[in-house]
């Protein structure tokens, strides 16, 4: 039997901790050969994780550049992608998400009549602006690809409205929770000189629609929360874009019970929310591990495109308002009832299976005949 080649597309950190449960079960399947391309539109961040599950990419294409423009890292993107697929003529591209390596991989695929699965499809905040440029990543990739593999029944019916053809939907879970289950697993040493007798607050906060007033906002009130109450400590690990790590070390650098770190490998920040009494972000995956860890999320976003969560009370929204993100996050500080309605360790995302599920489908779409692992 002739093995189906699968071309397994990687860019960012977010990516590779979601593709990484999915490409170490397709390595398992005796009739796929999995071919993984790093982007690497994350560099160090993107190594880091695909170290951690053990998984080497067979074709590294080192897109970043200093100061590069969307416009741009498109371009390139595009024109290298196009070369490669075509070397390659794999049967099937995957790729997770919402970033620009998505985008330009389902584009590139649908030009050369390669089918496209897009991992963790159906995603929206119905606003092209927040968030930006992702809403329209996954838009883009999501009319083009030929499998969707969606998290959640919402995440369905907002691709049924879109006049996506119910027959190619699939709702399989999210890997994230394939791999934050893996990893959470095993108790790890996490190397910051942390207080334990003070509740942690764990923070991320590095969206490009909140750069400017908006994440200044986001860090004085960090601040405040941390002047107000002097039983808590808070762990940030700093994005290195300029916007986000010269602000934040402007505004909360010197205070003493603010800890500023390097971006964490996954397995330490896995160890970190395990440790959170509550965390602050505006990321899209915190939203979906920190609920399955127990750990109440306040979002710093105006919208979400992950509302299941919102829905099940154990994430709420509270934008970049600063006297908003003081007042929310102190009420869970300071009314335990409050607390225990949100950390009630509901996973709405998933049961840690998505990848075989996902696995399952390409099997029978692709003729196989392969028995199931």
């Amino acid at each position: 039997m002739e093995k189906k080649h699968i071309v397994c597309i990687v860019g960012t950190r977010p990516e590779g901790i979601k593709m990484a449960p999915l490409i170490q079960a397709l390595k398992r399947e005796p009739w796929a050969r999995v071919t993984v391309l790093a982007t690497a539109q994350h560099r160090e961040l993107l190594d880091q994780v695909l170290e951690l599950f053990g998984i080497r990419p067979d074709i590294d294409l080192d897109i970043m550049r200093a100061n590069q423009t969307l416009p741009e890292l498109t371009a390139r993107l595009i024109t290298t992608l196009d070369v490669k697929f075509t070397e390659l003529r794999p049967d099937v591209v995957l790729a997770q998400g919402d970033t620009t390596t998505v985008m330009t991989a389902a584009l590139v695929a649908f030009y050369l009549r390669i089918p496209f699965g897009h991992v963790e499809a159906g995603l929206r905040t119905h606003d092209m602006d927040n968030p930006f440029p992702e809403e329209m990543n996954r838009l883009v990739a999501g009319h083009l690809a030929r499998w969707h593999f969606v998290p959640t029944q919402r995440s369905r019916q907002n691709l049924l409205r879109e006049g996506i053809d119910e027959q190619a939907i699939h709702v399989t879970g999210n890997t994230v929770i394939d791999a934050l289950l893996d990893v959470a697993a095993t108790d790890r040493p996490l190397d910051i000189p942390l207080d334990p007798t003070r509740r942690l607050i764990l923070v991320t906060a590095h969206r490009r629609e909140n750069f400017g007033e908006p994440f200044r906002a986001v860090c004085r009130a960090i601040r405040v929360l941390v002047d107000r109450h002097a039983d808590i400590e808070v762990l940030y690990p700093v994005h290195p874009n300029p916007n986000v790590s010269n602000v934040a070390h402007e505004l909360l650098g010197d205070h003493p019970r603010i800890r500023l770190c390097s971006p964490l490998d996954y397995a330490p920040f896995v160890e970190a929310q395990k440790r959170a009494y509550l965390i602050l972000t505006d990321s899209g995956g915190v939203q979906e591990e920190a609920p399955a860890l127990g750990k109440p999320v306040l979002v710093m976003r105006s919208e979400t495109e992950r509302p299941e969560a919102v829905d099940e009370g154990v994430v709420s929204l509270v934008g970049t308002d600063e006297f908003r993100i003081v007042e929310e996050a102190s009420r869970l500080l300071n009314d335990a009832a409050a607390y225990g309605n949100m950390a009630r360790g509901v996973s709405p995302y998933g049961d840690g299976h998505a990848s075989r599920r996902i696995v399952a489908i390409l099997r029978d779409a692709l003729g196989t005949g392969a028995a199931a692992k």
